[in-house]
């Protein structure tokens, strides 16, 4: 088997954590800038935000021509085998920085930015 057919068709984080990660860094965050960070079309980021929602994962409130997000931190992980932990410790792993070249996006200028709320 060659690297590059070993390498594809699978990642370690489905897209719903990583939107969900965006989110937890800036509640404020824009579904454009989630998609151009998430490699991921507008619409297929709106579709994991109101699967997040329905699952309790998440929620939102509009303030004035924005959304702004709330994480719901002490919810459970979804899937049978990772019971336990909840999404806050899930999330404050996926957060971490590990310093100059992570490959962590730097937050944006003004944003509300942190960890889950």
């Amino acid at each position: 088997m060659t690297d590059r057919a070993a390498g594809q068709g699978w990642t370690f984080l489905t897209s719903h954590a990583r939107v969900l990660v965006q989110i937890a860094r800036d509640p404020g965050i824009r579904v454009r800038d989630i998609a151009s960070d998430c490699l991921l079309t507008d619409r297929a980021v709106q579709r994991i935000i109101a699967d997040l929602e329905a699952a309790g994962y998440l929620s939102h409130e509009r303030r004035g021509r924005v959304n702004h997000y709330q994480v719901i931190a002490g919810k459970q992980l979804r899937h049978p085998a990772d019971a336990g932990p909840t999404l806050a410790e899930l999330l404050a792993v996926l957060l971490r920085e590990s310093g100059p070249g992570s490959g962590g996006r730097a937050r944006r200028a003004g944003g509300e930015g942190g960890g889950p709320s």
